[in-house]
């Protein structure tokens, strides 16, 4: 058996250094320029990447990789936990992000929100699974 690790997720936009400050801006992480088609984000353990569509047309010809504004409904997400769901949320609209779900508590006790991005992303905005009762 071998054993794998999650490396990281490739997330293909428009322009990658406007994405990071968004990122930088809407949800306080910390990103690096690598190139001006490519750019990584710390989030703990697993690294966010965004490259240029050109990139992505480039490592995966024949797919498409800009939709505009016409995207069909999101396949995916990434989420981000906060201890204050409310405060980070409204954080991520005033940065730019497009208001999907106000933070509400689920039946099992955890604070959900969800936004798109710049990009058209779907990003959660969560409490802690593991703090809550």
């Amino acid at each position: 058996v071998i054993s794998m690790q999650f490396g990281h997720v490739i997330i293909f936009v428009e322009d990658v250094a406007a994405t990071i400050a968004f990122y930088e801006k809407a949800f306080n992480l910390t990103g690096s320029l690598v190139t001006t088609e490519f750019a990584e984000i710390e989030t703990g353990s697993v690294k966010l990447v965004f490259g240029t569509h050109q990139l992505g047309q480039v490592k995966l010809p024949g797919l498409p990789f800009s939709m505009g504004r016409f995207l069909p409904p999101p396949r995916c997400q990434i989420s981000f936990t906060a201890v204050d769901v409310e405060s980070a949320y409204r954080q991520a609209v005033q940065a730019g992000a497009t208001e999907v779900m106000e933070p509400h508590v689920m039946p099992w006790g955890q604070t959900v929100s969800k936004v798109r991005d710049l990009n058209y992303v779907l990003v959660s905005i969560v409490s802690p699974f593991e703090n809550q009762a």
